[in-house]
């Protein structure tokens, strides 16, 4: 498949700027716009773990590469007069929810500040036509019900991170209510997702990543709550409901300023337990311990979204099975440690692969442009 042939060639030959560039789902994101025929650049204070997916990927080549910190307005509001977006991914984060105990200000600081610092950079360039704003699923007041959050759903958390991230939402509906919708200057949305998993993840605190580093090394995975359950979801699943969304606000063909969710399918919640025994089947002499926790730091055992407005105003919907979603993942990290240096094909093909399941499977985004 042609790569352009997708979201309905929307991205080609756009000025596109995606901040936390250097982040997992970053890097993939600006590769696949790289991919689209987009002109993209990224904003990021740092690389945030060793290995990297952006060094890996070699995206500096690709891609105009803007450090900064996103709690500092001035430098990133230097990286919008610089480069003149006409499209904006915000992703830039504190993405972890035990760290945020450990550093409360520092998650608010990023995950409240620095996207009220994007969206005032939004607000003052008017070079800015599209904007998609990414959040966290984790944005919902948890209950641990069985059902789904909707996207008018009660939003807050008792941790740090969660609490950070609803009032990110707060912040984003009152600009988009406040300035973008006003004459659909910008045309902008929020977009929520959680439990991503995919190669390139090299987070500490991560089921996933902790595995590789430990089976690597022929050694056993620590694990914390084998039951806990979560709706696991691969990495371009997300990043095609937020280029989707991104494309269809573009062409007006959706309501402006609203927030949308994008989860799995059903089959994919699953407990932690399940994700091992499944991505073991892909190591050799795969092994894990539990060591269950006593820290008092709450983490909820579920949390999962209804997608039903994604479903009926985008036309989108997940589509790998919960072993495809670690099949792609599995595979992206053997290729990894077996041949460093062709992991930017490999990446590009997995993108093509995914590309072209979507189209077999129906999928409206997929459709030859």
């Amino acid at each position: 498949m042609e790569p352009t042939g997708v979201f309905n060639n929307y991205y080609r030959n756009k000025r596109v700027i995606v901040t936390g560039h250097t982040g997992f789902k970053g890097s993939w994101l600006s590769l696949w716009l790289a991919q689209l025929g987009a002109s993209p650049a990224g904003f990021s204070a740092y690389l945030p773990s060793n290995p990297c997916n952006f060094e890996a990927l070699g995206l500096e080549r690709l891609i105009k590469h803007h450090k900064g910190d996103i709690r500092n307005f001035h430098q990133l509001n230097e990286a919008f007069q610089s480069f003149h977006p006409e499209i904006v991914f915000h992703l830039a984060a504190q993405p972890l929810v035990r760290r945020s105990y450990e550093e409360p200000k520092l998650t608010f600081d990023t995950n409240v500040g620095g996207t009220v610092n994007v969206l005032e950079c939004i607000r003052q360039n008017e070079c800015v036509k599209v904007a998609v704003i990414i959040t966290s699923d984790k944005c919902y007041k948890n209950v641990e019900w069985v059902w789904g959050y909707r996207e008018n759903d009660q939003l807050g958390g008792d941790d740090p991170y969660s609490a950070s991230k609803g009032c990110a939402e707060i912040a984003i509906h009152s600009y988009c209510q406040s300035y973008f919708s006003k004459e659909n200057r910008v045309y902008a949305a929020s977009a929520r997702a959680g439990n991503v998993i995919g190669g390139g993840d090299w987070a500490e605190d991560r089921i996933i990543p902790d595995c590789v580093r430990a089976w690597a090394e022929n050694q056993p995975v620590i694990i914390r709550n084998p039951r806990a359950t979560r709706p696991w979801q691969y990495v371009l699943e997300p990043l095609s409901g937020y280029l989707w969304l991104g494309a269809l606000l573009g062409s007006n063909a959706i309501p402006n300023g609203g927030a949308f969710n994008f989860g799995p399918r059903a089959d994919t919640i699953q407990p932690v337990s399940a994700l091992l025994t499944t991505f073991q089947k892909y190591w050799d002499k795969a092994q894990w311990k539990v060591n269950i926790e006593s820290s008092g730091k709450k983490e909820s055992s579920l949390l999962k979204l209804c997608c039903d407005k994604s479903l009926s105003l985008l036309k989108w919907n997940a589509i790998l099975s919960f072993e495809e979603a670690i099949e792609f993942t599995a595979l992206w990290y053997k290729e990894f440690l077996r041949a460093k240096e062709n992991i930017l094909e490999f990446s590009k093909q997995q993108i093509e692969q995914y590309c072209s399941l979507a189209k077999q499977r129906g999928m409206e985004w997929a459709k030859d442009g």
